[in-house]
């Protein structure tokens, strides 16, 4: 009954009234992470709402997050929710999920949770209900066998889902796989703030000093491929070439790459770092010549985006990464690009940074230049603008084939 109450009471809208869009994602608590959000806000005829777990339990912080709310042009709601800290279990109450509904009166609704969890469930019944259109977000890039109740939760979503956005080309393909027929975008989730993470006056600094600075920055486990690192060190280590590598991060890898540089020879050139906030980040990015992610590929991970690469290009610093998952994407060059687990390919592309600041001055520019064409939050936000216009046409006037 209340479901049939709110189909006759929503809103329709019209031609000159505001796009009013409810997210719905727990990575939203986070206030660092709602810049996407704004710049949304921002623009002409188009009302944001935000729907958020009031208790998400972050594990890798080890604590209970608050919604943050440091945009007033964002409608904040928040809720606790069951299974909280677990991705694809957590649900809210459904009268919550009615209220916030009856409340924002949305036109498209976008869940930033994987297709297969019991949040986009729950929303995916509420454009089942009402014929809302529904988008969904999510970053899976890895075949998955699912149990059949996880099963028919996937397929409930994507037969209800007007456009579903993957963060990488891999997500897409499975998304297909799946036998999803309707609109797919590719993009990340979040974009990067150039007021955040700009050129630094100070920057070149480092690149007439006599140690040639080589910085990593994130988890530091097996999978994210230090020991590539390493090894390429010691290389250029071996040619002569003055190299220090700075790691920010922790993890469970730690203890044994601090053996491996001891073995190899290299532990003189290296300044571990514990993880660093993310006010922090662009401070430490500065001070680097280059920006490495040399991830690794396993049975049940590879690399989805690699963030850090984006936030390094919009300061004007080179990066360099492996073949493993969305990374060749994200930069977008093949010459910085090489082979998961290749110390050897990666010491020369190093080796060809340290000796031509030519080519490190055109890896900068190419680096600004692709993130305001891609990746800035303004530029996301236009793209998903021209998105929701497009499934909110009549479906003949849609894009053939399923892309818009």
């Amino acid at each position: 009954m209340a479901v049939v109450d709110y189909a006759a009471s929503s809103r329709t809208p019209t031609q000159n009234a505001p796009l009013r869009v409810l997210f719905v994602s727990h990575t939203y608590v986070v206030g660092v992470n709602q810049g996407k959000l704004t710049a949304i806000a921002q623009l002409p005829q188009v009302q944001v709402g935000l729907l958020a777990p009031s208790n998400w339990q972050a594990s890798e912080w080890n604590r209970r997050l608050i919604v943050e709310q440091p945009h007033a042009a964002i409608q904040f709601y928040s809720a606790p929710v069951q299974f909280s800290g677990r991705g694809g279990a957590h649900f809210y109450a459904p009268w919550k999920i009615w209220q916030v509904l009856q409340d924002f009166q949305p036109d498209v609704v976008q869940v930033e949770e994987e297709v297969f969890s019991l949040c986009a469930f729950q929303f995916a019944i509420w454009a089942k209900l009402t014929g809302k259109k529904l988008v969904i977000f999510g970053w899976e890039n890895q075949p998955r066998q699912f149990p059949k109740v996880r099963q028919f939760v996937r397929d409930f979503v994507l037969n209800n889902a007007a456009l579903i956005i993957a963060g990488n080309q891999d997500g897409a393909k499975i998304l297909r796989q799946w036998q999803y027929d309707g609109c797919i975008a590719v993009m990340p989730q979040m974009g990067v703030d150039p007021t955040l993470f700009q050129p630094q006056k100070s920057q070149q600094r480092s690149w007439v000093q006599s140690a040639f600075c080589i910085g990593y920055l994130g988890r530091l486990v097996p999978e994210k491929g230090i020991d590539t690192i390493l090894t390429a060190l010691r290389s250029l280590k071996d040619q002569g070439l003055a190299c220090r590598l700075v790691l920010c991060g922790t993890g469970s890898g730690e203890a044994e790459f601090r053996q491996r540089a001891e073995t190899l020879g290299i532990a003189d050139q290296i300044t571990w770092k514990t993880a660093i906030a993310h006010e922090q980040v662009p401070e430490a990015i500065a001070s680097w010549d280059v920006l490495l992610l040399p991830s690794r590929t396993t049975a049940t991970w590879k690399e989805q985006f690699g963030h850090v690469l984006i936030e390094a290009m919009a300061m004007g610093i080179p990066v360099v990464g492996s073949d493993s998952g969305e990374i060749p994407n994200v930069i977008g060059r093949s010459d910085v690009v090489f082979p998961e687990g290749d110390d050897t390919a990666l010491a020369k592309i190093l080796q060809c940074l340290i000796r031509d600041p030519q080519w490190r001055s055109e890896l900068r520019t190419y680096g600004l230049n692709r993130v305001q064409q891609c990746y800035t939050h303004d530029r996301i936000a236009e793209r998903l603008m021209s998105l929701w216009q497009q499934i909110l046409q009549p479906p003949d006037l849609q894009h053939p084939g399923g892309q818009p």
